[in-house]
């Protein structure tokens, strides 16, 4: 079992997702959709995050999302994060998760989703959701062993392409 903790960042410690968010290899699972947001790269995934950037992100978002580094304790290096975002009047609440490509394979999307739905549990989250393509079967199997149930499934598109994207979720009550 990997030594880690979930490890809520502060402003300086950014530099690990503006790295991951950078990255093609990481972000290569977020490439080819329609989106609209701000330094979104099509062709990658990856999305801009300058260091000017930073702070304003802190104080826009760490007061209304649960965002957190997952450290090895024994590398003592962030090798991934996490995220939920509560609705506390239907106590639902969205999540993602990502594990920095270098780290992938090696055995922590198991024991880093075993920590956030913890979290989740300790903050009232009810229900923990999330969307993930049928193709990502690896991050499906590791939902499902945790407990996550098919809640639907809805078309979406990848590079002008059908894409078929599984909603799952897990009740914590």
């Amino acid at each position: 079992m990997k030594n880690i903790k979930l490890y809520v960042p502060q402003v300086e410690d950014l530099w690990f997702r503006k790295v991951c968010m950078e990255d093609r290899k990481t972000m290569a699972y977020n490439a080819g959709y329609n989106v609209s947001y701000g330094g979104y790269h099509y062709e990658s995934g990856c999305i801009d995050f300058p260091e000017e950037k930073f702070e304003r992100w802190y104080k826009e978002t760490m007061p209304r999302v649960f965002y957190a580094y997952v450290l090895d304790q024994d590398l003592n290096k962030f090798v991934g994060y996490c995220n939920f975002k509560l609705d506390k009047t239907s106590g639902r609440a969205s999540m993602g998760i990502v594990i920095k490509d270098e780290f992938r394979g090696q055995g922590y999307m198991t024991p880093a989703l075993k920590l956030l739905i913890e979290e989740a549990k300790n903050q009232g989250v009810k229900v923990l959701t999330d969307s993930v393509p049928v193709s990502r079967e690896n991050a499906l199997k590791v939902f499902y062993k945790l407990g996550f149930k098919n809640a639907g499934q809805f078309t979406g598109e990848k590079f002008g392409k059908e894409e078929i994207v599984m909603q799952i979720e897990l009740n914590l009550e």
